[in-house]
């Protein structure tokens, strides 16, 4: 078995890139798995499954791998894991037998300890998966292990910190073909950003296939530039973290197959381009919840191309005494062309990105405003009938997302709601009169954000304000007024980077004091459309 330092395994890389030859097409199959629970001794991560999704993108859009190859196992256990390799390796199988070149390709991100990889409650020995990855029936295997742990805005990755599983720089001659990349060496700790929303080593490497790794310019990242980018980002973004710098390793036996390709940006409608005109240096694009979603160095007179998904973006270009700031939509099916002419000076102040992110404001807060539709009602039939009536509601609604702590959320909303009625009672029957309600509240909710649904609940308090307006003159007109504290939960789904669409119920208490004290529930179901302002 071999083992080499970082500078011997550039050094022969490099001879590998040089080397490479043209190879046919190859069919990828993806096993894609992030996983935030490491067992009953680990805390909750926060960013592997974001990373998984990430990844899980950036392999279909940019990597060659087609829907129905791709599987993507977020917080499953092992047996999980296991039995999509399965199918995988029975596809491949499958596509070898009929003559294609074939490439399996395995990312994690999660916990790791004692040489496992840790998925929930259940563990996953390393050494047996490399044994299998070796049999795999792929003429490439490739593993990429993102072993990791939460913190506070730099998290240490791991169980607790102490050595992580070991990886060997060789391989065994049955293992021609089989790459592993790991996020850290066999002794460091793997560490995560609030400000990046994942992992250093899974960020730069997304971004690199993105097409920030592409150094040649040929609109191909190889896989040597995907992990040569990926260690040199991963070692400068960390080595001021108070867990120190960390290595990401790289083992390979590829011994006749030249150096892979693992994101080719050819021929595609859709993505972004800086120009060869524009500046020279590092821009960074954000997302509109305020993490970079990629970066990309530019060199003076050279043309970048970065495979961004459809959605708008900040753009930042960081100046010795200002920043340069605009914004950039990536629409589907076209080119995006960079103009930097539109981006505006800016302090450092305005920073979209500070680098640095204060506890419980890991993320930029925004605002959301949004058109309601919904009914309410009371529970007691007889309220209903005499005194507080069914009504639909019309109303409009302003959140604040991220304000108080992440996935947070404080609204404030306001409703209307009318209908004709005809007032019976044991003494007068017949009086027809106009009922309205307007309702005044506001809420604090929690989200659990999974992909692009975030199931929600919280608390509220209403102002209710209930009216009859009779058409006889000779009746006085009523109203009544009472604060109700109420509990509000439903799901939000997020269609695309500015629009959601919220489903949400409410329950509330009613104290009613007029003529006799009783105690009242009312609900209201609603939906919402809400844009990101």
């Amino acid at each position: 078995m071999r083992r080499f330092s970082a500078h011997c395994q550039v050094l022969v890389l490099a001879l590998l890139l040089a080397t490479a030859v043209q190879a046919e097409t190859v069919r990828r199959f993806a096993l894609v798995a992030g996983n935030d629970e490491g067992g009953a001794d680990t805390r909750p991560l926060r960013f592997a499954r974001d990373d998984a999704r990430k990844m899980h993108g950036v392999l279909q859009r940019l990597g060659g791998v087609e829907p129905g190859d791709a599987r993507l196992l977020l917080n499953e256990d092992a047996e999980d894991f296991l039995r999509a390799l399965g199918e995988l390796e029975s596809s491949a199988r499958a596509a070898r037998a009929r003559g294609e070149r074939t490439a399996l390709i395995i990312y994690y991100s999660g916990h790791a300890k004692d040489g496992a990889l840790r998925l929930g409650d259940s563990s996953l020995e390393l050494e047996p998966l490399k044994r299998r990855l070796s049999a795999a029936p792929a003429d490439i295997r490739i593993a990429i292990l993102d072993s990791c742990r939460s913190g506070t805005l730099t998290r240490t990755k791991g169980a607790r910190r102490t050595p992580a599983f070991a990886i060997d720089a060789g391989a065994t001659r049955e293992a021609r073909g089989l790459v592993i990349l790991t996020s850290s060496s066999a002794d460091e700790d793997s560490q995560e950003s609030d400000l990046l929303g994942g992992s250093y080593f899974s960020h730069h490497l997304a971004s690199g296939l993105m097409g920030d790794a592409d150094r040649s310019g040929d609109g191909q990242v190889t896989l040597f530039e995907a992990y040569s980018h990926a260690y040199a980002r991963t070692v400068a973004d960390t080595a001021d973290s108070s867990a120190g710098p960390q290595h990401p390793t790289f083992s390979y036996d590829l011994a006749g197959n030249g150096d892979l390709v693992l994101s080719d940006l050819r021929g595609r409608d859709e993505g972004l381009v800086v120009p060869r005109t524009a500046p020279a240096g590092a821009y960074y694009f954000v997302s509109p919840s305020g993490l970079v979603v990629a970066e990309l160095d530019k060199a003076v007179d050279t043309e970048r191309r970065l495979g961004l998904a459809p959605g708008f973006y900040t753009v930042k270009r960081r100046l010795a005494d200002r920043l340069r700031i605009g914004e950039a939509e990536v629409r589907r099916g076209r080119t995006t062309v960079l103009d930097e002419s539109q981006l505006r000076d800016a302090p450092f102040s305005d920073d979209p990105v500070k680098g640095v992110a204060p506890r419980g404001r890991a993320l930029r807060t925004f605002w959301t405003l949004g058109l309601t539709g919904g009914y309410h009602s009371f529970f007691d039939a007889p309220t209903r009938e005499n005194l507080f009536l069914s009504t639909p509601l019309l109303g409009l609604e302003v959140g604040l997302h991220h304000y108080f702590r992440e996935n947070w959320r404080w609204d404030f909303d306001l409703a209307l709601g009318a209908r004709q009625a005809t007032l019976e009672l044991p003494t007068l029957s017949g009086p027809r009169y106009r009922y309205s309600l307007l309702s005044v509240g506001t809420s604090l909710v929690a989200e659990w954000p999974v992909g692009p649904v975030s199931p929600f609940v919280g608390a509220r308090l209403a102002y209710l304000l209930t009216g009859r307006d009779f058409e006889d003159a000779s009746l006085p007109d009523q109203f009544y007024a009472v604060l109700t504290p109420g509990v509000v939960g439903g799901v939000r789904w997020r269609m695309s980077e500015r629009f959601e669409l919220t489903g949400r119920a409410r329950v509330h208490y009613l104290l009613y004091n007029v003529d006799a004290q009783r105690s009242l529930g009312y609900w209201e179901l609603g939906a919402l459309v809400t844009y990101r302002l």
